[in-house]
């Protein structure tokens, strides 16, 4: 099998531009591999998700459940592994993805009291790689990025239309508890935490991709 290396972060974190930054270092470098991301919005799988991010089945992100909202979340990474990337994978190509199984646990044990937290990320786990059988990331780098920074990027990016902001995206309440969420995963299964501000500030886009991509080649080596 390959390699398997997931880029996780909440919204307005940088995700998207690291992800490009690190696929044209990984080029220059003469590495082979294939890049991923999920949700995979241009399939017909992530129609639920979709639904769900529009506020189809309500408005607020805690109106679906943490179970239900996973489950749609996984059947488009199932779709997406058996239909496009997991022969890559098989013949032991490295997998960047730019979001995965653990965006779950970011997104959605925050709608659980703290005491469920556990069997939640223990549920959520064997359901994906064990249960529907899709591939465990060797590694999980997850980019922290303090939830009012993010917000005033967010901003930017929509030219200061709050409206364009997803159910999850408006939420400033949710994305702090979800940055609680994805820390305490983070220690709980060693992921890799990337600081990506300092003072109220984002770091440089250049300093924060050093990192991610030092992380990145230490686990080819």
């Amino acid at each position: 099998m390959g390699i398997f290396v997931d880029l996780e972060g909440l919204d307005g974190s940088g995700k998207t531009t690291q992800t490009e930054l690190i696929c044209k270092r990984l080029q220059e470098d003469g590495i082979d591999f294939r890049q991923i991301k999920l949700p995979d919005y241009d399939s017909d799988s992530s129609i639920l998700v979709r639904k769900y991010l529009a506020g189809d089945f309500g408005k607020n992100a805690g109106d679906v459940n943490s179970y239900a909202a996973s489950v749609l979340y996984a059947a488009d990474r199932f779709a997406s592994y058996t239909e496009k990337w997991g022969a890559d994978y098989k013949a032991g190509k490295l997998i960047f993805a730019d979001r995965y199984t653990p965006a779950n646990a970011l997104y959605q044990m925050t709608k659980l009291d703290k005491s469920e937290w556990d069997s939640f990320l223990g549920w959520l786990f064997d359901f994906e790689y064990e249960k529907i059988g899709i591939p465990a990331p060797d590694k999980v780098i997850f980019l922290d990025m303090p939830v009012e920074v993010s917000q005033r990027l967010m901003t930017s990016r929509y030219g200061g239309d709050e409206t364009k902001k997803d159910v999850h995206e408006a939420n400033v309440e949710f994305l702090n508890a979800c940055r609680e969420a994805a820390l305490y995963a983070a220690e709980k299964y060693g992921w890799s935490v990337v600081n990506c501000a300092e003072n109220g500030e984002p770091l440089p886009i250049e300093v924060i991709n050093d990192e991610v991509y030092k992380i990145l080649l230490d686990v080819l080596k």
